[in-house]
C-alpha cells in the first residue's frame, strides 16, 4: 500500500499543517491567561465549548461570554500551561488536539474548593475555513488523582 492509493500528503506539508494547528491551540491557551482577548484569532463562529463541570455552551459570542465571565472572577489570575499536546488529521481541513495541561491554583466559588495544580486533558477540533484554522470546539476534563 503506497502514499499514492491513499493519498497521504508530503512529509512537509504535513509537518507544515500540524504547525498551524498547534498555533491554534496554542493561542487558545495565551487568550486563557488574558480573559480571552484575541479569540477572533482562534476561534470559529460556531465554537462549541464544554466546560469542566459538563456545561455546554454554543456559539461564539455565547462561549466568549461564559468563559469571559468565569475568567474574570475566580479564574481571573488563573494561567494554565500546556504539558504535551497530540494533532491528528481526521482529513485535510479537519484535526483533533488532545493537550494536557497544569493550571495554577484558584478557588471555585461554589463550593470553596481550593484547586492546587489541577491537571487537566482538553480536545479541540480545528478545522480549516477560508485559509485559517480554528477551534469549533473544546472539551475540557480534570484528571483525576
Amino acid at each position: 500500500m503506497t502514499c499514492r492509493a491513499f493519498g497521504c500528503p508530503r512529509i512537509g506539508s504535513d509537518a507544515k499543517r500540524e504547525q498551524e494547528i498547534r498555533d491554534a491551540v496554542a493561542a487558545f491557551y495565551s487568550a486563557y491567561s488574558r480573559n480571552f482577548e484575541g479569540a477572533n484569532d482562534f476561534a470559529a463562529e460556531d465554537w462549541h465549548h464544554i466546560g469542566p463541570s459538563g456545561g455546554w455552551t454554543r456559539g461564539h459570542a455565547e462561549v466568549l461570554r461564559k468563559v469571559r465571565e468565569v475568567h474574570s472572577t475566580y479564574l481571573r489570575d488563573a494561567v494554565d500551561t500546556v504539558e504535551a499536546m497530540s494533532v491528528r488529521f481526521a482529513t485535510r481541513s479537519v484535526a483533533i488536539a488532545t493537550v494536557t495541561s497544569r493550571s495554577t491554583p484558584f478557588t471555585t466559588p461554589d463550593d470553596g474548593v481550593v484547586h492546587a495544580h489541577d491537571r487537566n486533558i482538553r480536545t479541540f477540533v480545528v478545522v480549516k475555513r477560508r485559509g485559517r484554522w480554528l477551534v469549533v470546539h473544546d472539551q475540557n476534563t480534570l484528571i483525576q488523582g
